[in-house]
């Protein structure tokens, strides 16, 4: 019978504890840069949260469509005629292990009542209600492109109310992201963004026009309000159109810079949303960019540790944590891996892997010992450039899809200041 396996984030939890117990251990200077780079570590993958973004639009703007996009899968029904999202809720979504937390509001200025309405409840009372029950990390501001000069201003005032009652209840003012929906529409109406290598480029040109006026003209009528200006922190127009059979069968997928708000959204969230984000998108510039973090804040843990005092103690943490970053790589991209899966990847890396792996970390502790000033920095510069490489390699297999051969090439090559 098998061994079951392990979590594979426990292995990252166990290293992170054993150097938080060495770090009374340190010199007061290296202990303090050591906690903060183990708390990003701590926050973001252990600490991980799903990310709460409220969702604010007029009927028609394309909110549920937002949500769809982002998840590259059929979630919030669209209101196709008349408006269709009721009272304002909060969807918890899962996909591949990571998830949201979606708060997809009644549309405001709407014509007829929605399909899912309460009576005698507007749309503000339902949003009010539901910001009350839960803090947003982000408010998305959703509207269509042909309308972001058209009688904004009254929608441009629910933001506003959304923030007095976010406050109100949370005390927090949570970045502000603008989107321009419907982008897709914008003449030439059958050039293809999504497929812009394919379309004539001057049609391209002009279409991006159009799209880069309608993003500055709704930023202006943002920041032409003093409470929103601040908190203001992007505007991107795309194209969220997805269909769907009867049958749930993906029909038509035109979606264009969704990844880019993914990316967007990502570098306005809390460290602690970082990951469910990045898991639940499945956006590879979501998930590279996290791995990026946790390598170089992985590396420069073990870059202290390696420059500590206490000679042949750290074999074993630094270890753990290059194992640990295989492993949270791996489950960024969504793949299970275990302590013996990492340790297998990092052998099958190459030569410098493997026993190379073990005498290179033996001699660096030695080196310690014999020649404690000098030797301490050689022991961080060998540390952080190997972690470093290690995450280079995680990335190319997990996240890039590449071949294991790949990976090793990957790995092999000296780590660039921004790898």
């Amino acid at each position: 019978m098998s061994e079951p396996r392990e979590d594979p984030l426990k292995t990252l939890a166990r290293a992170i504890l054993r150097l938080e117990e060495l770090l009374d251990r340190l010199p007061v200077a290296l202990a303090s840069d050591l906690r903060s780079r183990i708390t990003t570590l701590r926050t973001v993958m252990l600490e991980k949260r799903p990310p709460a973004i409220v969702l604010v639009g007029r009927r028609g703007a394309g909110k549920s469509s937002v949500v769809n996009a982002l998840f590259g899968a059929k979630l919030a029904e669209l209101g196709h005629v008349t408006a269709q999202t009721g009272r304002g809720r909060w969807y918890d979504y899962e996909r591949s292990g990571g998830s949201m937390s979606i708060l997809d509001t009644r549309g405001v200025q709407e014509g007829s009542p929605p399909a899912e309405s309460h009576e005698g409840e507007s749309a503000l009372d339902s949003l009010a209600l539901e910001l009350r029950a839960k803090a947003p990390d982000i408010v998305a501001f959703v509207a269509k492109a042909s309308e972001v000069d058209a009688a904004i201003d009254a929608d441009i005032d629910v933001i506003e109310r959304v923030y007095k009652e976010v406050m109100r209840a949370h005390r927090t003012e949570p970045p502000l992201v603008a989107v321009v929906t419907h982008c897709d529409l914008f003449d030439p109406k059958g050039t293809r963004l999504d497929r812009a290598a394919e379309e004539p480029p001057d049609d391209v040109d002009e279409k991006l026009r159009h799209v880069s006026a309608a993003e500055a003209a709704l930023a202006r009528k943002i920041d032409d309000r003093p409470a929103l200006r601040d908190r203001h922190v992007g505007t991107l127009g795309i194209s969220s159109y997805m269909s769907w059979r009867h049958d749930g069968q993906l029909r038509a997928d035109e979606r264009w810079r969704v990844d880019d708000l993914a990316v967007l959204l990502f570098r306005h969230l809390p460290d602690a949303s970082r990951a469910e984000l990045a898991r639940a998108t499945g956006a590879r510039a979501v998930q590279e960019e996290l791995a990026v973090t946790l390598t170089k804040a992985t590396a420069a843990v073990c870059a202290g540790i390696a420059a500590a005092p206490i000679p042949l103690a750290d074999i074993i943490p630094l270890t753990a944590m290059q194992l640990g970053l295989v492993a949270a790589i791996a489950w960024i991209a969504g793949r299970s891996v275990d302590r013996r899966s990492a340790s297998e990847f990092l052998a099958s890396l190459g030569a410098n892997v493997g026993l190379a792996f073990v005498l290179r970390e033996a001699v660096r502790a030695f080196v310690k010992v014999i020649a404690p000033g000098g030797g301490s920095v050689v022991s961080a510069t060998v540390a952080f450039s190997g972690t470093m490489a290690i995450g280079k390699g995680a990335r190319a297999y997990y996240i890039d899809g590449l071949s294991l051969a790949d990976a090793r090439k990957a790995f092999a090559r000296r780590p660039r200041k921004e790898d």
